[in-house]
């Protein structure tokens, strides 16, 4: 496939590696990039871009030129495609001030609870159009639980959302007092234990 600049909206947490997600920037659709048909993660190398001083992990906001083997979606998954093993490589970047251009607009996240029932994906009762979204939410909330699991409580067009973050920056977000401006990308999950679980991949 032709080479596809992507806009970096997520390099989150997966199994220990690294679920990366974007949007092509020449018709707004999204991309994520999986090792193979099954929608797996990228380990670190796969994560990696290239720029005038080495390789580095692809960050949010970072424009990337990727090319891949072939689309490969999946029913609660549609946007997954299977890098094709060849270099990426940054061209600049964003600013997070555009991040307003790249915003989607659903009424609500899946539905109004914390995860989608996997059944109901692949019997086609839920349809999933798109598992990406950036969003624009009020009352962001950031904590552990008493698991120590990192929750991210919004609410986002009326509804209240608790959801668990993957995005790797949360600690630092959280010990420095950064203040986010309210802008996630919302993630669904692979199947486990029957349901697609509803994810914070970034916090903008």
């Amino acid at each position: 496939m032709k080479n596809i600049e992507v806009v970096i909206l997520a390099n989150s947490v997966k199994h220990h590696q690294h679920c990366v997600a974007g949007k092509c920037i020449a018709n707004g659709q999204w991309v994520r990039p999986v090792s193979n048909s099954d929608g797996a993660e990228l380990n670190h190398a796969q994560a990696l871009c290239q720029n005038p001083y080495g390789k580095f992990n692809v960050k949010p906001l970072q424009k990337v030129f990727m090319t891949f083997s072939a689309h490969a979606p999946l029913a609660h998954q549609p946007e997954n495609y299977v890098i094709d093993g060849s270099t990426w490589r940054q061209n600049f970047g964003i600013s997070v001030g555009e991040l307003n251009h790249y915003l989607d607009t659903p009424n609500d996240i899946w539905g109004g609870t914390d995860r989608v029932p996997h059944a109901s994906i692949v019997s086609g009762h839920i349809a999933i159009g798109q598992s990406l979204y950036l969003i624009a939410v009020d009352g962001l909330h950031l904590y552990k639980n008493q698991y120590d699991k990192r929750r991210a409580s919004f609410s986002y067009h009326g509804t209240n959302y608790d959801l668990a973050v993957t995005d790797p920056n949360f600690d630092r977000i959280i010990q420095n007092n950064e203040a986010p401006r309210g802008v996630l990308c919302v993630s669904l999950g692979e199947e486990y234990q029957g349901n697609c679980f509803k994810l914070v991949a970034t916090i903008f």
